[in-house]
């Protein structure tokens, strides 16, 4: 499916990232020799010749190559820690390689001070003279911003992960549902969905009024 998506796209000398789902060979190829675009994958089980490779080539990777503090978003410090590698070019039976990194992700939650560490293997077909450590750590978290923004907030406020509709066109529609209600939360400027979701619930009325939906509240609205 990204494939087809992407035709309607001018990507040429874009970046282009993606989950492990579609760190695929005949993808990477596309990117590249038919579009002039470069790739920043995941590896992970889906690839296990790569997964193999790169924490064998890690496994004594010494000091980062670059650390980055991120702001306590959401009552959370987070550091990242990145090493890069254009030695396995020529090796990884991978196309178009131009380097291999690491990121580590040392997350420490502010109420209960619990601690995580969370480790990325990935591919780029940015050369290091294209992509620093610094550069490869910035796409990476923009990658997962938009993640974060879109499946974290469904899961979140869901549970979207655990659904048991299944059946015909079911799971496709529900999601498109929630998405939308989240879309329409997102554009009037709330600044906690789930927050503006427990407000909401089970008031009609101030759903009507957040949305503008009656003469009431248009009128209210040209009163502000």
């Amino acid at each position: 499916m990204a494939i087809p998506l992407l035709e309607a796209i001018d990507i040429a000398g874009k970046d282009i990232t993606a989950d492990a789902l579609l760190t695929q060979r005949k993808f990477a190829a596309y990117l590249v020799e038919k579009r002039q675009a470069h790739y920043y994958f995941t590896v992970k089980g889906n690839q296990p010749g790569l997964l193999e490779d790169l924490p064998f080539y890690f496994r004594e990777r010494g000091q980062p190559h670059g650390v980055e503090q991120t702001p306590p978003d959401h009552g959370r410090l987070e550091t990242r820690k990145i090493w890069t590698t254009p030695e396995l070019n020529d090796y990884l039976d991978f196309p178009h390689v131009g380097q291999a990194f690491l990121i580590e992700r040392h997350g420490i939650e502010k109420k209960t001070g619990g601690y995580s560490l969370d480790i990325a293997y990935g591919l780029t077909r940015r050369s290091p003279a294209q992509a620093d450590p610094r550069r490869v750590l910035q796409v990476n978290r923009g990658h997962w911003r938009i993640e974060n923004s879109c499946h974290y907030v469904l899961d979140w406020n869901y549970d979207e992960d655990r659904c048991r509709i299944r059946t015909g066109h079911g799971p496709e529609n529900i999601t498109r549902l929630r998405r939308f209600a989240i879309g329409v939360i997102k554009s009037r400027g709330a600044r906690s969905v789930a927050q503006k979701m427990r407000q909401l619930t089970r008031n009609v009325r101030l759903v009507f009024d957040y949305l503008r939906m009656t003469e009431n509240s248009c009128a209210c609205r040209s009163a502000n």
